[in-house]
Parts: structure tokens; sequence; C-alpha cells
């Protein structure tokens, strides 16, 4: 995927599935991903664990991008944050492919994708971008209830 071109970074790192295929995984991404929604849901680690069946201790490994989850760990957080599995694990040429839009996407994240995929701007500028949007978004989606 194109959007997600700018996580082929040393930050993915690649396992082996059950299929003996090799499979990459972006854990800094998957751990962004987590933390995001555990914040903004103000639950703690254990309550995430609870509801996920994954311990607070790989769940922090996670969040930090230290740990390498295993493949029913990736399935069960990939159903809690409602993104497909796919998004957080592909093949190696996965990064190539077109855009692919989720309906159960935020417009916040589909714009940080194409932030990150964008070669005009350093990961850093593309970081800073995504967060200003998501305070802005944030903001500015209240004010229109």
């Amino acid at each position: 995927m194109k959007a997600t071109q700018a996580l082929a970074q040393p930050e993915q790192i690649l396992i082996e599935n059950e299929e003996d295929a090799a499979a990459s995984v972006n854990v800094l991404e998957l751990g962004k991903h987590v933390k995001r929604k555990r914040e903004t849901e103000r639950m703690s680690l254990r309550a995430v664990a609870k509801q996920t069946q994954v311990s607070a201790s790989t769940l922090s490994r996670i969040e930090n991008g230290t740990g390498v989850p295993d493949t029913p760990t990736l399935t069960r957080l990939a159903r809690w944050l409602n993104i497909p599995f796919e998004r957080i694990v592909g093949n190696g040429n996965v990064f190539d492919g077109p855009i692919v839009y989720y309906p159960q996407e935020s417009l916040p994240d589909i714009v940080a994708a194409h932030l990150r995929a964008d070669d005009n701007l350093s990961p850093e500028n593309a970081r800073a971008l995504e967060e200003v949007f998501r305070v802005a978004y944030k903001e500015l989606s209240r004010q229109g209830k």
C-alpha cells in the first residue's frame, strides 16, 4: 500500500507465521494504534489486556515498539482496534500497491497515511503535520456538532 510505504523502515520486523511464509509486522505503527485507542478511551493497560486477552506486559512492549506479537495476538489486537489484519501484517511488497481505505478507518488515520507516504515530507514533518491535523480535526469536529 502506497499510503503505508513510509512504514517500511527499520522498525518493520520480519516474522515467520505458521505456514513458514515471511510476514512483515510494523511494530511501531501497531504500537501507535494501540496506545492512541487506549488513551482515547482512557483505558489502562490492564483493562485493554482484559478485553483483548493479551497480557499487559505484551501490550506495553508493543506500545514501545520492542515486542513482536505472534499471529493470535495480532489477530486479537486487529479485532480490538477495528482495523483489518492486513493493515498491520503483510508480505514484502504490500507497500507498493494502491492505497486501500477501510470503511471503519477514521479520517485522521487516512490523512496520516497520506502524510507518511508523501515523498516531499521527512518522517518528522509528516508526524508533526499528523498531530496538527488530529488536534484541529478533534477541535473543529466538536464545534460542528
